[in-house]
């Protein structure tokens, strides 16, 4: 008993003949506890020393490699109204098939013949440019024209300035020849006074050297007159070489201003024609926008807008397709401690969800259900979830994925490590120290 209370029962009371005493009282349970005990020691000693691989794991989804193989939304690029729908959900298209037709809600373009009359104003535009063209060489043939007629009237005119001096310069040595005639004369006449006083010559000779010094003095004068007449010749040959360069110089201007008006008009009509071709082509293309099409082969998931009539803005999803080619890959998400741990080209495993496996994670040979896959690609910027995102391939090495995956479907990653003993791997969990990890071998190209 006890012996709690200070009235010991067992002086008085005899307990040896109990059967159940008898057949209890003598067994030794603790020995067998204690071999238990024992033997799990040794094996949990044992299980301390058998290898563990150290991983991380990570959470993600299933996508694609490739940008264009994820399901994408289908909008359109103006402003419409559903008119006629194509397809159904489900349906399988090809590139190119029309998917959807819309028509027109902006006033603007409510004309059926819209683009024939903006090619018809664009072929008047062209014409009209074609005619300011043609104006345009007219006037630079007349421009021309005009320059050469100047050349040679300022030539002609040149020429007859110069000729005006020359008779200038042939009239002043005429009028000096003039001048020494009537000084002869003059003299001779003197001489001859002289001697008809002394009544050596008649006065006939007298009256005869009188009449060639009147002669004499006209010609002087009429000389004089002469040279004044072809001085004035001079003057008014400088003035009309002056009078051909300003009467020249308005017509070149006039025909210079209608050149260049012409040119500037020629301009703003290329702009408009340039407006022109840019509004047709802009009308032609928004005319093959009013059908929809499907941009890739693939499946229609859902359609968004599926009354008829009913209006939508541009830039609004109308519908989803997912890609019938896709190359399947795992969008997984690792802590930002991890994150250095992480290498292109290392081995994942990865288990899908809707797939059973069983997993150990220390124990890569005894998981089951799990598939390989190779690091291709890391986030250098972390992702709103606080953590960074890497991207999974599928190891060729290892077995290939399940056909039935589909994009979207949930997946968890392992990327394993370093082998070290399970003691160790404790060991590091109980103080918080950072896993042995390893980078994958490169390849002697790639190392240079």
């Amino acid at each position: 008993m006890l012996n709690i209370s200070k009235n010991p029962l067992y002086k008085e009371v005899q307990i040896d003949h109990y059967t159940s005493l008898q057949k209890v009282g003598d067994k030794q349970y603790y020995r067998q506890l204690n071999k238990f005990l024992l033997a799990f020691g040794i094996i949990l000693l044992v299980i301390l020393f058998l290898p563990w691989t150290q991983n991380i794991t990570g959470y993600g989804k299933v996508t694609t490699l490739m940008p264009g193989q994820r399901p994408q939304n289908i909008q359109s690029q103006i402003p419409g109204r559903v008119e006629q729908w194509f397809i159904r959900e489900g349906d399988y298209v090809k590139a190119g098939d029309t998917i959807l037709r819309i028509s027109e809600v902006k006033s603007d373009y409510f004309d059926s013949k819209l683009s024939e009359r903006t090619n018809l104003q664009l072929q008047a535009k062209n014409e009209s440019s074609k005619a300011y063209l043609n104006k345009i060489e007219a006037l630079d043939n007349q421009l021309k024209a005009l320059e050469e007629e100047l050349n040679l009237k300022l030539q002609q005119a040149s020429n007859k300035i110069l000729q005006s001096h020359l008779k200038v310069k042939s009239d002043s040595i005429e009028l000096e020849a003039a001048l020494t005639n009537q000084s002869i004369a003059q003299k001779q006449y003197d001489r001859v006074v002289a001697l008809n006083l002394e009544g050596l010559k008649a006065t006939r000779d007298v009256e005869d050297k009188k009449l060639k010094l009147q002669m004499a003095q006209a010609k002087y004068i009429a000389q004089q007159n002469k040279l004044l007449e072809s001085q004035n010749n001079v003057l008014n040959a400088e003035l009309e070489l002056s009078r051909i360069k300003a009467s020249y110089g308005d017509k070149l201007s006039k025909v210079k201003s209608d050149l260049y008006s012409a040119k500037s008009l020629e301009l703003n009509n290329r702009v408009e024609v340039s407006k022109l071709e840019n509004s047709f082509e802009n009308y032609s293309r928004r005319g093959d926008l009013l059908w929809v099409r499907a941009p890739q082969d693939g499946y229609v998931n859902k359609i968004y807008k599926a009354g008829i009539g009913e209006s939508f803005k541009e830039g609004e999803n109308l519908l989803t397709i997912t890609p019938a080619q896709f190359d399947l890959a795992v969008e997984t998400y690792v802590r930002p401690i991890d994150m250095p741990l992480i290498h292109l080209g290392e081995r994942v495993r990865v288990q899908f969800d809707g797939w059973p496996a069983i997993v150990f994670n220390g124990w890569e040979s005894v998981s089951y259900g799990t598939y390989g896959a190779i690091v291709v690609a890391l986030e250098n910027d972390i992702s709103p979830k606080g953590k960074y995102r890497v991207m999974l391939s599928p190891d060729p090495e290892d077995h290939p994925w399940p056909k039935e995956l589909r994009v979207g479907s949930g997946a968890m990653t392992i990327a394993l490590l370093n082998d070290v003993p399970i003691w160790y791997e404790i060991w590091r969990q109980v103080n918080g120290f950072p896993p042995d990890f390893y980078k994958p071998q490169t390849s002697n190209k790639e190392s240079k």
